[in-house]
């Protein structure tokens, strides 16, 4: 187990140092197979209530899916807006593209034009103009995920189209680098080459997150990353308007206060952000915080959650100034960061 845990921190501190792009032992879920027509299924005489619900969802979402297709290969992407006709998918997937094949569910074929991306998170958005509005996938609430919930995901890996897998949140805010601010979702919902710029979607149909890569350590299996879905989205959006994209590094690990943290390590406070650790010469540092610092809010808003702090986080641009209140030894303290650029 030392041996494992071990190899994945090398691991995430190699591959997410340039952001989400994954060197050896992780393989992207982009694929260079042929075009294969989904296979049809047949229909039981009888079904359990779990499986006439994933039956449901798949009914209702597959039509959002679509194949993306690039001089370098397959991926998958889901239609946000079908009245715009925005597809979001992976950076990784269009690659240095400007123009992509889309192909949807119905065998229809479309051109479809690369609005923008952005590497670091791996978010991408495609725009196709249809003579009717494009079937649209709902969209979810990933902040709100909790580990154990069902995971529903459909994608073309290895070419093969309309392919789905089923597992649960194996995970979440998993991150794998320290320079790494936003957590992906861990499923063990198997996804494969191809499955890339897929939706990973909850029991209800709702888009949760968007898939981007798996870890695969000696052979490891079932360790499927997708990016949170409230966090594609932000930057989708900045992405539509045109607006330029830049990643903030504040330079700390942390983790979230809660009832029994707070409980077992006797803290101050049940709610707030806890510094583990400080990156020596990243912003947070020179600034003056330190580890064992408890962060309460930021810019006088409170932060109940590391989510909280993330989504706020995400809402700021490098050189901004952060006001921060901070618990040290009993004692509450004002400290300004100045955020830097991630590189």
């Amino acid at each position: 187990m030392k041996e494992f845990a071990k190899k994945i921190t090398v691991l995430g501190v190699c591959s997410l140092g340039l952001g989400v792009g994954f060197g050896a032992g992780l393989g992207w879920t982009g694929s260079k197979a042929v075009f294969a027509p989904p296979v049809q299924a047949q229909s039981g005489t009888s079904k359990s209530s779990d499986e006439q619900n994933v039956i449901r969802v798949v009914k209702s979402v597959s039509p959002a899916v679509v194949l993306i297709k690039t001089e370098s290969g397959l991926g998958t992407g889901v239609v946000i807006d079908g009245k715009q006709g925005l597809i979001l998918t992976n950076a990784h997937v269009v690659g240095r593209s400007t123009q992509v094949g889309v192909r949807l569910k119905s065998g229809q074929q479309l051109t479809g034009k690369v609005m923008g991306a952005f590497r670091e998170i791996d978010i991408a958005v495609v725009k196709v103009s249809s003579a009717t509005p494009l079937p649209a996938a709902p969209l979810g609430d990933s902040d709100r995920l909790e580990v154990g919930q069902t995971t529903i995901a459909i994608g073309n890996p290895l070419g093969l189209e309309q392919t789905v897998t089923t597992g649960i949140v194996s995970a979440v805010n998993r991150r794998l680098s320290e320079r790494q601010e936003q957590g992906f979702i861990q499923t063990d919902a198997a996804i494969n080459p191809g499955n890339s710029g897929g939706p990973l979607l909850d029991s209800q149909g709702r888009v949760i997150g968007i898939n981007t890569a798996v870890l695969r350590p000696d052979g490891a299996e079932g360790l499927g990353l997708a990016i949170p879905i409230t966090v594609a989205q932000d930057y989708a959006r900045k992405i539509i308007a045109g607006a330029q994209v830049q990643r903030t590094y504040l330079g700390i690990q942390y983790i979230g206060i809660n009832e029994q943290l707070a409980r077992t390590y006797q803290l101050p406070v049940t709610q707030g952000v806890l510094i583990a650790g400080l990156a020596p010469a990243g912003p947070a540092a020179q600034a003056g915080l330190k580890p064992g610092d408890i962060l309460t809010q930021l810019n006088a808003t409170p932060l109940n959650t590391e989510l909280d702090f993330q989504r706020l986080l995400r809402d700021k641009k490098p050189g901004e100034i952060l006001t921060f209140t901070v618990k040290r030894e009993g004692r509450s303290r004002i400290v300004k960061v100045r955020l830097a650029e991630a590189r």
